[in-house]
């Protein structure tokens, strides 16, 4: 402080805290409200000099806690923080700032060397540790780079693309000098596409070619060792992998549900295959596993969403019929008792289905978990009518993947999405399902159900509907507007607007200037490339790569306001003071064909597909730091965008196109309907519940069921399906 003084502290966190200054205690809080922020003020005393403040917190235990606190400084004396280090400061300063402008040279690698730059240079010779590691699902051991860099160094080259391991991965960069040790985290996709090559052409080799990559290539646990038993591959190997992830169900973890379904699927399937004492062991481990919230046990698996309720009762039911004489241990139940309650809540949960699917809507992560669960019941189910309702289950999930995917890869509104889903375009599970499917896509190293769903097709009849592939892949001059509703009482609207050149997909009146949590509310593609991808939100923090809910790039900290007519929408936000002062775009330049951003409008191509954004401010091109050259911002906690795309076949060049669409105007009328006048659609209005209005249609979301309706826009012709 320079001088001595009483200033005034304001201290947030969600759980309880101590504050302490200069050793004594200065106040404390206890609001405990499971993720909910509470803030107090405090006024303490400072002397002139150094002043050290220090913080106790805590939080309860729980999965998805936000654990954090955040100290203001509000008023006081005149103040600077400082923190003790082991070099200088201005070393110490340089080498933070060294990470803080510090990028991947690209935004995603499908192949060449993978290196971070940075435009700051390092001002001594320091030790660089590379800690890669997957999301927190990964089982796989961190890979471990390290490297000595000299001092005016501005890159750091890694490894070659096929020396590390695909998916999205988090790459923990530590520089070190003279015992000061600054760190940062940075995310990007590998995709071994090179490896990959081309889909086969025939449905049956896609399928062979899925089991043989899952069986070589993917995280070792039992979905792997699921495609080895079905390939023919069992023995030690298979053994090893299979007993690695024993103890995750012995112990009840959480996603403990998720190794164990794939589990059953080999214990039921190709038990001849498992050794005799490793058979014993996964037998006692279902036995003793805890499957539902009624059974006792003091765990941290999460009981309360779907796709979980699915797997937990699906494994209930088939664990029991396996062992139908033994004893459960936490139920008391014999086998067969087990896989009655088990199958009473399958068949309740197959009936919610039914009438609302998806509350995580359209989320890319949790269709392959719900496919996890719905394919082991269509194979593997003792009661033909949950066979029967497993496999249309499994056909209409499908469905909704292929109508909101762009050349097969999803695109659209999303209720649950992370970085490390929405940027991993290419090494997703949904691009392995779709490559076997669809012929379009690639292979990453995590998987739920794409084997089980080979093994569904190859083994147990299933049959995907053929048309689903035109759907998923559009070709022709066609376009396709599909809207339907999700989640019990139709809480989510979802509008998709595709052709083959783009496709764009948004929620529709949900839930506009709340909160938010992971919902991704907007999403494009343009072209075949599936990286030329487009998403708008307000970050839920100003974390890089960090697992906040909403994070930077994953769901909304305030949700907008978004209308989409076909090509056209329009994105409002305002946002909590209390938030981040800012909105962004994922605007990866170089995924594009052309690309360029002029003041407030901000252009690209991808193929034959074009796309324009328009702010009611300059845009700002982040230029430095782990988003360079792939984030618009647009300053203040107010923003309005307006979004608009076209194709080659009727605007010729992406120049022609934007001088067509760059006078576009957000209108503000009466009775807060909003309106644009669009050169194709002439006035398009949106009102305040939803409702559009345009080209003599009224689109109202109110209407929308969950069959959800496909119109088709043919050489000017409406035809509904």
């Amino acid at each position: 402080a320079g001088s001595d003084g009483r200033a005034r502290l304001r201290l947030r966190t969600c759980g309880g805290a101590v504050l302490f200054v200069n050793g004594i205690e200065a106040g404390w809080m206890a609001a405990y409200g499971r993720n909910l922020e509470a803030s107090q003020d405090f006024e303490v005393d400072l002397v002139a000099g150094a002043n050290e403040i220090s913080i106790w917190f805590d939080d309860l235990a729980e999965r998805d806690a936000r654990y954090f606190f955040q100290l203001d400084y509000l008023s006081g004396p005149t103040a600077e923080q400082v923190l003790p280090t082991t070099v200088k400061g201005d070393v110490a300063a340089a080498m933070e700032a060294a990470l803080d402008a510090m990028h991947f040279e690209r935004p995603f690698y499908s192949g060449g060397e993978v290196a971070l730059v940075t435009d700051v240079p390092l001002p001594v010779a320091v030790d660089v540790a590379i800690v890669i590691e997957g999301d927190f699902m990964s089982i796989e051991a961190p890979v471990i780079f390290r490297r000595r860099i000299e001092a005016g160094a501005r890159r750091i080259t890694i490894a070659a693309t096929e020396d590390l391991p695909a998916d999205f991965r988090h790459f923990a960069v530590s520089l070190s000098s003279s015992g000061f040790v600054a760190q940062r985290v940075f995310g990007v996709e590998i995709c071994h596409a090179a490896r990959q090559g081309r889909a086969p052409a025939i449905l049956a080799d896609r399928i062979g070619e899925a089991l043989e990559q899952v069986s070589n290539f993917a995280e070792a646990d039992t979905v792997r060792g699921l495609a080895r038993l079905a390939t023919g591959r069992g023995g030690a190997e298979t053994d090893t992998i299979i007993a690695a992830a024993l103890p995750a169900i012995e112990d009840c973890h959480d996603c403990a549900d998720f190794i164990l379904v794939p589990l059953l699927w080999c214990r039921r399937a190709y038990g001849d295959s498992i050794a005799v004492d490793l058979r014993h062991r996964i037998d006692e481990a279902i036995l003793n596993y805890r499957y539902w919230m009624d059974e006792p046990g003091n765990d941290v698996q999460w009981y309360f969403s779907e796709n979980h309720a699915l797997l937990f009762h699906t494994a209930a039911y088939l664990g029991g019929h396996l062992l139908p004489d033994a004893r459960f241990v936490r139920s008391g139940r014999t086998g067969a008792e087990q896989s009655t309650v088990g199958l009473a809540r399958v068949r309740a949960w197959l009936d919610h289905f039914e009438e609302w699917e998806m509350a995580e809507f359209n989320s890319a992560p949790y269709f392959p978990i719900d496919l996890k669960g719905l394919t082991i019941l269509y194979a593997l189910g003792p009661d033909a009518d949950v066979r029967r309702r497993a496999g249309a289950a499994i056909n209409r999930l499908l469905e909704i993947v292929a109508r909101s995917a762009q050349q097969g890869m999803l695109t659209g509104a999303q209720g649950r999405s992370y970085e490390h889903t929405l940027r991993a375009a290419r090494s997703l599970e949904l691009s392995g399902i779709a490559r076997m499917l669809w012929g379009k896509g690639f292979y990453g190293m995590r998987f739920h159900a794409l084997p089980q769903l080979a093994l569904c097709l190859r083994d147990h009849g299933l049959h995907v509907p053929q048309e689903l592939t035109g759907i998923a892949c559009m070709e022709g001059d066609d376009a396709q507007e599909w809207c339907f509703a999700q989640g019990q009482n139709r809480i989510a609207k979802l509008y998709h607007y595709k052709t083959r050149d783009f496709a764009m997909g948004s929620a529709a009146a949900y839930r506009w200037n709340e909160w938010g949590y992971q919902e991704t509310v907007l999403h494009l593609r343009l072209g075949g490339n599936p990286d030329a991808q487009i998403w708008i939100n307000h970050p839920g923090e100003t974390i890089h790569s960090g697992y906040g809910r909403p994070s930077y790039w994953g769901g909304s900290g305030s949700l907008p306001r978004v209308h989409q007519y076909r090509d056209l929408a329009v994105v409002l936000f305002s946002c909590a003071a209390e938030q981040p002062d800012f909105t962004h775009a994922w605007f990866p330049q170089s995924a594009f064909d052309e690309a360029w951003v002029k003041k407030n409008i901000a252009s690209a191509r991808g193929g034959d597909g074009f796309a324009m954004l328009k702010a009611d401010s300059a845009f700002e091109l982040i230029g430095r730091g782990p988003t360079a050259g792939n984030e618009l911002r647009v300053p203040g906690h107010q923003a309005a965008w307006i979004i608009r795309l076209g194709r080659r076949r009727q605007y010729g060049s992406l120049e022609q196109f934007e001088a067509q669409f760059s006078q576009l105007a957000l209108g503000h009328g009466k009775n807060d309907v909003l309106h644009v006048n669009d050169p194709e659609y002439g006035d398009v209005l949106f009102h305040p519940d939803g409702r559009i209005e345009a080209e003599d249609r009224v689109i109202d979301p109110a209407d929308w069921q969950v069959t959800g309706e496909a119109t088709f826009f043919i050489a000017d012709a409406i035809a509904t399906r």
